[in-house]
């Protein structure tokens, strides 16, 4: 007979700790990910503001 190899026994109280731990993982990831999201969002349209702002004034100065 061929030896199988047994997988080790996790007590479904251990399976419900790590599943848990796992899905406070993925939000905490999200999270990090959306502010990550949003900090480029909020510079990127301070640097269009920038940008326009200084049409106008280079705009302004023309004349």
């Amino acid at each position: 007979m061929a030896e199988q190899s047994a997988r080790p026994f996790v007590s479904p109280t251990d399976a419900a700790a790590h599943q848990a731990s796992q899905t406070v993982r993925d939000e905490r990831t999200k999270r990090r990910a959306a502010l990550v999201r949003a900090a480029i969002y909020i510079a990127g349209t301070h640097f269009f503001a920038f940008f326009v702002m200084l049409l106008f004034f280079l705009g302004a100065h023309k004349h």
